[in-house]
């Protein structure tokens, strides 16, 4: 039996584009409810007026997720405007290159804060108000890289390793606890959205490598937001516990779950050659 979508609410972090804004588009389009978070405001309006021409509800909220004080606020305007929440989209995210050597403690702090520590407040804020329904769904926003570790990605594959850590043991816990609320983390390949013109610059790095790097990993975004946003709905209507988005996202966890500790032997080439 399939999530019910239609006369739901979902709440979407870093709704105002990339994979947020497609899934804010599919979400809509299946009669489900819209709660969108981004502190992008211009893109927040741009992608509610497509949602609300679905004849749907939807609220903007304008909010810093690095902002560690204001998430309790934050739910209690999602309600004023929504009454519940079935589902709650953990998306938001930045990208940060650099190796470990060259990220600094503070950088990897500051790229927590966007891309980890959201995730734990938010869900701990809506969890309450998740478990009230009879079948709700949070669903976590992970990477490739949350499955393997590539050169050059030290600070962020080890926060999408860390949103990794959290979902798994969270979706355990609220099993043990024959919970309504069920946990689906998501491991998206290369997606075509502005990560890398958003991305953060460790001040270690010249710009002529980050600009080669930025060209070389630009190669690697081969999927639509849209078609990534299908995937990943289907999945949630699904219930399914991991969803992997893309044909490369399925390889790589391929070979990483063959090759556990040696993969990189074999993926070194392949990235550098892309």
């Amino acid at each position: 039996m399939k999530f019910p979508l239609r006369n739901g609410v979902a709440v979407i972090t870093g709704a105002a584009g990339g994979i947020g804004g497609a899934l804010a588009d599919a979400l809509a389009g299946r009669g489900c409810g819209l709660a969108l978070i981004d502190i992008n405001r211009e893109g927040l309006a741009e992608v509610a007026a497509r949602a609300r021409a679905c004849s749907v509800n939807v609220s903007e909220h304008v909010y810093d997720l690095a902002c560690a004080s204001s998430a309790g606020e934050l739910v209690g305007e999602v309600l004023n405007a929504h009454r519940r929440v079935t589902v709650l989209v953990n998306n938001a995210g930045v990208a940060l290159g650099g190796s470990f050597d060259e990220v600094s403690e503070e950088e990897f702090r500051a790229l927590f804060e966007v891309n980890f520590w959201p995730v734990v407040r938010l869900t701990k804020a809506f969890l309450p108000v998740l478990r009230e329904q009879p079948a709700a769904q949070i669903v976590n926003i992970s990477s490739v890289f949350g499955l393997i570790g590539p050169v050059g990605q030290c600070a962020y594959a080890a926060s999408k390793f860390a949103v990794r850590g959290v979902s798994e043991v969270l979706r355990h816990e609220l099993e043990r606890d024959n919970s309504p609320v069920r946990l689906s983390v998501v491991h998206p390949g290369g997606v075509r959205t502005g990560i890398l013109e958003n991305a953060r610059k460790a001040a270690a790095i010249t710009e002529e490598h980050t600009e080669e790097e930025g060209a070389r990993f630009e190669k690697l975004l081969r999927l639509a937001p849209e078609k990534a946003a299908v995937q990943i709905v289907r999945g949630l209507e699904r219930r399914q516990k991991r969803i992997l988005v893309g044909s490369d996202a399925r390889q790589l966890d391929l070979i990483q779950r063959l090759w556990p500790a040696s993969y990189w032997r074999f993926l070194r080439g392949k990235m550098k050659e892309s």
